[in-house]
């Protein structure tokens, strides 16, 4: 530990609770929590690229690494700890994200951070999808930095927050060690009502949870996702995510593109009984991470062996019922 500059030498086979357990009684975290967080490591998060839960500025894993060791076939080789270089290339770019092809990271020096004190969370909806991209974008752009500012189409925010909306809801967020946020978090809700929002539900860490609440909704379920995924498949769903990022001139065409494609292929393989949602993970100023997610009625046995390249057609039908309600009541540290 090197507790002046707030940085850990850290093997690579820990795992993501047992490293921040280490950490707790020290008040320091490394602050990144990708949705496998309780089964990965941080071998597996650098090797990866891996992102985080967070929207803004320290996203990715490579925002927290300080240096890598890694072991070659050409010999063991370990990076200076140095808080920014601008001597040419950096050795660490060229691993990070290898997934192990060109040497095994075996420990890393880490950022770490002091644990948030004051954490404060509101949700916004909005009536029309294009008020709530552009409300988004302030907030994006408007050099607040929010820990979480995740807008949710309307599928999207049914789905996986419990509320129904008409054109998205946005999720916000600010969080620190050091000094209260309500003032950030105010700004940003101006932006918001500016562009036709409506603030739902606002708490504090604090605070009891409020009814319609639906930024701790959105975290109880995003830890359930990937369960979720496999419980909906065991009942005949077709389950898939995929995501990209784009620049915000660029978005509407993308994703028109994208949807309209997605669609196509539930129609041509499903009868059309499906749904596809969007989000923003991530959001920068120049531009947002769209991800989506498809939902869709298969049947057992029409899935394609290996080998073969078989499309089977599901028999029309109505759209498949709702997901199973998911259990309220779980928190995250993160927001």
């Amino acid at each position: 530990m090197d507790t002046v500059s707030r940085a850990a030498r850290i093997q690579a086979g820990i795992f993501g609770p047992a490293l921040e357990d280490r950490l707790r009684p020290l008040g320091l975290t490394l602050r990144h929590f990708p949705q496998s967080f309780a089964h990965s490591t941080l071998g597996g998060w650098l090797a990866a690229h891996a992102g985080g839960h967070f929207a803004t500025l320290a996203t990715h894993i490579d925002d927290l690494t300080e240096s890598l060791r890694v072991v070659t076939p050409a010999g063991v080789g370990e990076s200076r700890r140095l808080p920014g270089s601008g001597a040419g290339p950096s050795p660490d770019r060229m691993f990070l994200g290898s997934e192990g092809t060109l040497g095994v990271i075996t420990e890393a020096w880490m950022r770490l951070q002091d644990r948030p004190v004051w954490q404060v969370t509101a949700s916004i909806t909005f009536e029309r999808q294009e008020d709530a991209i552009a409300a988004t974008r302030a907030i994006a752009q408007s050099g607040l930095h929010p820990s979480n500012c995740r807008l949710l189409d309307p599928a999207e925010a049914f789905i996986n927050a419990g509320a129904s909306v008409g054109g998205g809801l946005l999720l916000v967020g600010f969080e620190s060690a050091d000094h209260p946020v309500d003032t950030w978090l105010g700004r940003a809700l101006e932006l918001a009502i500016g562009h036709g929002g409506m603030v739902k539900a606002r708490r504090s860490k604090d605070s009891a949870r409020q009814d319609g609440d639906s930024a701790s909704a959105w975290r109880s379920s995003f830890l359930r996702m990937p369960y979720q995924r496999d419980a909906l498949a065991r009942r005949s769903l077709i389950v898939e995510t995929f995501e990209t990022a784009c620049t915000w001139e660029a978005f509407d065409e993308l994703h028109h593109a994208i949807t309209s494609a997605a669609r196509a292929a539930i129609d041509e393989v499903c009868g059309g009984a499906g749904v596809v949602t969007c989000r923003f993970t991530h959001v920068y100023p120049d531009g947002p991470a769209p991800y989506y997610g498809i939902y869709a009625a298969g049947r057992w046995g029409a899935r394609s062996h290996s080998g073969t390249r078989s499309r089977p057609r599901c028999p029309r039908r109505s759209p498949p019922p709702s997901p199973p309600s998911i259990r309220r009541g779980s928190s995250i540290r993160a927001c």
